[in-house]
C-alpha cells in the first residue's frame, strides 16, 4: 500500500492482485482510536488513466500526438551526444484528400493506420514516431552520425509505405513527401528545429511530391517570398488589376485565325510582369483560382463575344477548378452575361486534373459537354499521358506538347511521335 500522510490524516492505495485498487483512508478518532474508510476506485483510476492516455496519443493510430511528440523532442534535444546529431522527419501522405474524397474517410482512415504500423516497424530503439494530425506523421532519429543515416531511414520508410496495402477490399498505394530537419548540440530550439522540417516537406512538395528534401537556409527565404507574393495577389484580385492577352489561333489549311487563347498577366506595380508560372500555383495552392478563374472566364467572354462569330475562345482551367461543382454554373453564367454561344467556347485542361480525381473529372467535363461548350486537353505527353484518356473522356483538341513540336523539322526530331498523337485522336476524337 502507498501512504500519504496529511496531518494526522492518513490515506494509501491497496493493490488488489486482481487488478482493482481500493483507497483507504485512516481518520483519527476525538476519544481513541481510528476510522477507516475503503472505497473501490478501480474505475476511477481507468478513466483518468484513459483521460491521460487521450491526452498524449492518437485515438486513430494509438501513436503518440502532437502534444507528447513535442515533449520527447524537447527532453531528446537536450540529450544530443557530442559528434552526433538528432534528425526531425516531418512525413505528409500525398494525395490523401482524393482518397478521402473519392472513397470515403473510414477507407482513409484505415490507410492512416497502415501508414502508422508500417512507420514504427521502420523504427529501432534510437527513433520514435508520432502522428501530428490529419495526413502528417513525424519521426525523430536522435543518434544520427551522418546525413547518410537520415537518408538510410527514409529510403526504410518509401520502401515500406509504397507497398499496397489492403483497406476494407479496397487495395491502395500511398506515397509521402518528407522534409528533414537536423539538430546539433546546444543548437538550435525546439520551435525552430520544427519550422525547418515544415519548410523542407513544402520544399519536397513544390519539387513534384514522393521524394525527400533537407532543410536548407535558402528555403525560409522562398517561404517568405511566397507570403509576400500571396497578399500580393490577393489584393490584385480585389482591386482588379489583372490583364487577359488573347493569343491567336491560326488555322494552317486557311491560313485564318480561327480562334484565340486568353492568357492571365499580373502587372504588378514594382515588380512590372509577374510570370504566371510564378503566381498561379500559389493562386492554386490558396484556392484564390476559383475566384481569379472565374474572373477571366467572364472576361474573356465579354471580349469574345465581340469578335466575328467564326472566331472560337480557349480559356485554361485549373484542377483546382475543375474540382468545384459549381464549375458549370459558372460557365452558364458567363456565357449568358456575354451572350457568347457555348460553341465558340473551348476549356483547356491538363492531364493532372484526370490523375487526381479521374471519376469526378469525368462528370464535371460530361456537364460541359452538354452545355456545348469544346473540351480540350492541354500539353499532352507531359508526363501523365495515357491513351485510356482519349477513350473515357469526351475531348474535341488534343494539344501536343511544344517540347515535341520545337524539333519537329529536324531530321531526328519528334516528327513520328507527333504523327502517331495526330493519327490517334483522330481516331478517338
Amino acid at each position: 500500500m502507498r501512504k500519504i500522510r496529511s496531518g494526522v490524516l492518513t490515506r494509501g492505495i491497496l493493490e488488489i492482485s486482481d487488478g482493482r485498487s481500493i483507497q483507504v483512508v485512516n481518520r483519527p478518532l476525538a476519544d481513541g482510536g481510528w476510522v477507516a474508510t475503503l472505497e473501490d476506485i478501480t474505475e476511477r483510476r481507468r478513466f483518468d488513466e484513459r483521460i491521460a492516455h487521450l491526452a498524449h496519443y492518437d485515438a486513430l493510430t494509438g501513436l503518440p500526438n502532437r502534444v507528447l511528440f513535442q515533449e520527447r523532442l524537447e527532453a531528446a534535444l537536450a540529450r544530443i551526444d557530442p559528434g552526433e546529431q538528432l534528425a526531425v522527419l516531418y512525413i505528409d501522405i500525398d494525395e490523401f484528400k482524393s482518397v478521402n474524397d473519392s472513397l470515403g474517410h473510414r477507407i482513409g482512415d484505415e490507410l492512416l493506420k497502415s501508414v502508422a504500423a508500417r512507420l514504427s516497424d521502420c523504427l529501432d530503439q534510437t527513433a520514435f514516431v508520432a502522428r501530428l494530425g490529419g495526413d502528417e506523421f513525424a519521426v525523430v532519429e536522435t543518434a544520427v552520425k551522418a546525413a547518410d543515416d537520415v537518408i538510410a531511414l527514409v529510403d526504410r520508410i518509401y520502401a515500406s509505405i509504397r507497398e499496397p496495402c489492403e483497406c476494407l477490399g479496397h487495395l491502395l498505394t500511398t506515397d509521402a513527401s518528407v522534409g528533414i530537419a537536423l539538430a546539433s548540440p546546444g543548437g538550435i530550439g525546439l520551435e525552430q528545429l520544427l519550422k525547418n522540417a515544415d519548410l523542407a516537406m513544402y520544399s519536397a512538395k513544390a519539387a513534384g511530391r514522393r521524394t525527400y528534401r533537407f532543410f536548407e537556409p535558402e528555403m525560409e527565404a522562398r517561404t517568405k517570398a511566397r507570403r509576400l507574393l500571396e497578399l500580393d495577389l490577393r489584393q490584385a484580385i480585389n482591386e482588379g488589376v489583372f490583364e487577359v492577352y488573347y493569343q491567336p489561333i491560326v488555322d494552317l489549311a486557311s491560313n485564318q485565325v480561327s480562334g484565340c487563347e486568353a492568357l492571365l498577366r499580373w502587372r504588378h506595380p514594382l515588380r512590372d510582369m509577374i510570370s504566371p508560372t510564378e503566381f498561379i500555383p500559389v493562386a492554386e495552392e490558396t484556392g484564390l483560382i476559383n475566384q481569379l478563374g472565374e474572373w477571366v472566364l467572364t472576361t474573356a467572354c465579354a471580349e469574345a463575344a465581340t469578335w466575328p462569330g467564326h472566331i472560337r475562345l480557349a480559356v485554361n482551367v485549373s484542377a483546382v477548378q475543375l474540382r468545384d461543382d459549381t464549375l458549370a454554373l459558372k460557365v452558364v453564367a458567363a456565357l449568358a452575361a456575354s451572350g457568347l454561344s457555348a460553341r465558340r467556347l473551348e476549356l483547356e485542361i491538363t492531364e493532372a486534373v484526370l490523375i487526381l480525381d479521374d471519376e469526378a473529372a469525368l462528370a464535371i467535363l460530361h456537364q460541359l459537354r452538354t452545355l456545348g461548350v469544346r473540351i480540350a486537353l492541354d500539353d499532352f505527353g507531359t508526363g501523365y499521358s495515357s491513351l485510356s484518356y482519349l477513350q473515357r473522356f469526351p475531348f474535341d483538341k488534343i494539344k501536343i506538347d511544344r517540347c515535341f513540336v520545337n524539333d519537329i523539322a529536324k531530321p531526328d526530331g519528334s516528327s513520328s511521335i507527333v504523327q502517331a498523337v495526330v493519327n490517334i485522336a483522330a481516331a478517338t476524337t
